[in-house]
C-alpha cells in the first residue's frame, strides 16, 4: 500500500507549492480538482484543503461535498479551506475591515495541539485573504490567533478538522514546514516511504509488467526530463527503447552534438535528426510570439511522425510530462498562458499506447532519481530549457544568422555561470533555477567600437531563482560576475553592442521573454 495524501485544488496560486512540501517528507500527494475526490481509493490517509481565489459566499465559489471525507480522514483546511468548512457547518465568515495580507505573527497558540507541536512564541505565519472568519461553528474551537485574526486556526478533534487562515506552504510562513509535517506525519501517520530509490525500483517493476517486449519510442529533447525518462526506460526494457532527438536549429550553442554524446555514454539508443533547415523554412517572415511556437509544435510533430514510422512494430509512445504539467492541464481557470510545446499532440493515428513513467513527480524530485539512476551531474543539474528553443528568445523573426548570434552570446553566459564558484564553493549556475540570454532583435542599439559609431543587437541576459516555476525572482548576481560577462560578450560576439539584465520577477513578468 502507498499511502497518499490528497489536495483538494479550488484555485490557489500556491497548491503546488503544497505538494511539493509533502513530498519533501518522503510522502506522497496527489493534487486533483476540488470536485474529484477519489472515494474509492484505498490509499488515502488524509486530506488538505487549498486556498482560493473566490469567496465563500461568491455565486461562482466552489464547493464541494464534505461529507465525502470529513470524519472519515484527518481533514486539513488552508485558508479558503477553512473559511469552506466553517462556513459549511454554520460559521461566519465576513469581509475584513481591510484585507489582511502579509506577515503576521501568532500571539496564541495552542501548545498542547498536535498541530503546533514544536511551534515556537510569535511564530511568523503568511497572511493573504480578504474575508475572515467571525463565528466558528459548534463543536469548533480557536487554537491560534494574530493580532488582527482572531481565529487564525480552529480544530474540531471529533470529526479531526484542523485548519489555518493563513499559508503555511510559503516560505514566509516560518514554522509552516513543521505545521504541515505535524499534520501528514503525527496526526494522518505517514511512514515516509516514498524516496527516489523507492520510485525507481517500484518504477522499473511496473515498466516491466508494463511493458513486456513491446518497442517503445521516446522524443528525446535534451533537458532533465526527457533524459531522466529515457534512462529509466533504458534500465527496464533496455533495446527495446528508441529515442528520437529532433534538432530544430534553435538549440543552444553546439548541443546537438553534445547531447548525442552524452546519451551514447548512457547506453541510450538514439536517433539524432537535423531538422533546422525545415524550422527556418516555416519560421520565415513570422514575428508573433504564439504563432512560432505553434509552426515549431507542428513541425517538431510532422518531423517525429515522420522518424517514428519507420520503427514498424513499436506499440508505445514515452514522454517526460512530469506532474505540473499535468497540474497545469487540470487548471481550473481555464486561461492559457502559451501554448504547451510536449510531445503531445501526435496524430492519433499513429495507434501508440501513451507511457510517462514520470508523471507524478515534480522537477527536483526527477532530478534526484536522475542521481539515483547514475546519470551525469551536468545532465541532472541542467536548467529547465523552453521546447521551442532560442525561438522564444529572439524577439520577431527567427534566422540562421540571428540563432548565430544568440547562441554565441549565451554560451559565454552560461560557461561564466558554471565556472564562477561562490564563497561557499557552489557554482553560480547551480544557485540559479534557470537562465538565459535573449536577443532583443528587431531593436537596435547605438555604440561606439574603436573610432567607429555601430549600430547593432542589444542582448539582455535572464537569470532567476525559483522553487517550481510558478513563481520567481530575478536572480541577485555579484557585479563583477555581469561586467566580465557583458565585456566578454561585447568583446567576442560580432554583431551586439549593449548587453543588459533583467531585474523583473514572476509574476507580473513571465521567466521567458516569448
Amino acid at each position: 500500500m502507498q499511502q497518499k495524501i490528497v489536495i483538494l485544488d479550488f484555485g490557489s496560486q500556491t497548491t503546488q507549492l503544497i505538494g511539493r512540501r509533502i513530498r519533501e517528507m518522503d510522502t506522497f500527494c496527489e493534487i486533483l480538482p476540488y470536485n474529484k475526490f477519489p472515494k474509492e481509493d484505498d490509499n488515502i490517509i488524509g486530506v488538505i484543503l487549498s486556498g482560493s481565489p473566490f469567496s465563500v459566499y461568491d455565486k461562482d465559489a466552489f464547493k464541494v461535498d464534505l461529507s465525502e471525507f470529513v470524519g472519515k480522514y484527518p481533514v486539513l483546511g488552508i485558508c479558503y479551506g477553512a473559511q469552506l468548512m466553517a462556513y459549511t457547518f454554520g460559521g461566519k465568515v465576513e469581509p475584513a475591515g481591510s484585507r489582511e495580507y502579509g506577515r503576521a505573527h501568532l500571539q496564541y497558540f495552542e501548545a498542547d495541539n498536535p498541530l503546533f507541536k514544536g511551534f515556537e512564541k510569535d511564530s511568523q505565519v503568511w497572511m493573504s485573504h480578504g474575508d475572515t472568519i467571525t463565528q466558528l461553528p459548534e463543536g469548533f474551537h480557536a487554537i491560534a490567533s494574530t493580532e488582527q485574526v482572531k481565529n487564525a486556526a480552529y480544530a474540531n478533534p471529533d470529526q479531526r478538522i484542523w485548519a489555518v487562515q493563513y499559508h503555511p506552504e510559503v516560505h514566509h510562513s516560518l514554522q509552516g514546514f513543521q505545521l504541515l509535517k505535524n499534520f501528514v506525519v503525527d496526526i494522518c501517520g505517514s511512514r515516509q516511504e516514498w524516496s527516489a530509490a523507492s520510485f525507481v525500483d517500484t518504477t522499473v517493476k511496473e515498466l516491466k509488467e508494463q511493458l513486456g517486449n513491446d518497442r517503445v519510442i521516446l522524443g528525446l529533447s535534451g533537458g532533465v526530463d526527457s533524459s531522466v525518462c529515457a534512462t529509466l526506460l533504458n534500465r527496464a526494457i533496455g533495446k527495446n527503447l528508441t529515442c528520437i532527438f529532433v534538432d530544430h536549429g534553435m538549440l543552444r550553442k553546439n548541443e546537438f552534438v553534445k547531447v548525442m554524446d552524452a546519451y551514447k555514454g548512457l547506453g541510450l539508443n538514439v536517433i539524432g535528426v537535423d531538422a533546422s533547415a525545415k524550422f527556418f523554412a516555416d519560421l520565415k517572415g513570422v514575428t508573433d510570439p504564439e504563432a512560432k511556437r505553434k509552426i515549431i509544435g507542428r513541425d517538431f510533430i510532422e518531423v517525429f511522425d515522420a522518424e517514428a514510422r519507420k520503427i514498424k512494430d513499436a506499440k508505445w509512445l514515452a514522454q517526460g510530462t512530469i506532474y505540473p504539467d499535468r497540474i497545469e492541464s487540470l487548471n481550473i481557470t481555464g486561461k492559457v498562458i502559451k501554448s504547451h510545446h510536449n510531445v503531445g499532440g501526435l496524430p492519433e493515428e499513429m495507434h501508440l499506447q501513451l507511457c510517462e513513467p514520470l508523471k507524478w513527480l515534480f522537477k527536483d524530485e526527477v532530478r534526484r532519481v536522475g542521481r539515483q539512476l547514475g546519470m551525469p551531474e551536468r545532465l541532472v543539474k541542467r536548467h529547465p530549457f523552453p521546447g521551442p528553443g532560442l525561438a522564444v528568445r529572439i524577439l520577431g523573426e527567427v534566422t540562421p544568422g540571428k540563432v548565430r548570434v544568440l547562441q554565441d552570446a549565451d554560451d559565454i553566459y552560461i560557461e561564466a555561470l558554471h565556472n564562477y564558484v561562490c564563497e561557499d564553493g557552489v557554482a553560480l549556475y547551480d544557485k540559479v533555477w534557470q537562465a538565459g540570454t535573449v536577443l532583443l532583435s528587431p531593436v537596435k542599439s547605438v555604440g561606439v567600437m574603436g573610432d567607429e559609431r555601430t549600430y547593432e543587437n542589444p542582448v539582455a541576459l535572464r537569470a532567476v531563482t525559483s522553487m517550481d516555476a510558478m513563481t520567481a525572482d530575478w536572480a541577485h548576481l555579484p557585479y563583477d560576475f555581469l561586467a566580465k560577462v557583458s565585456n566578454d560578450i561585447i568583446n567576442k560576439v560580432k554583431g551586439v553592442n549593449r548587453v543588459c539584465y533583467d531585474i523583473s520577477s514572476k509574476p507580473p513578468s513571465t521567466i521567458e521573454w516569448e
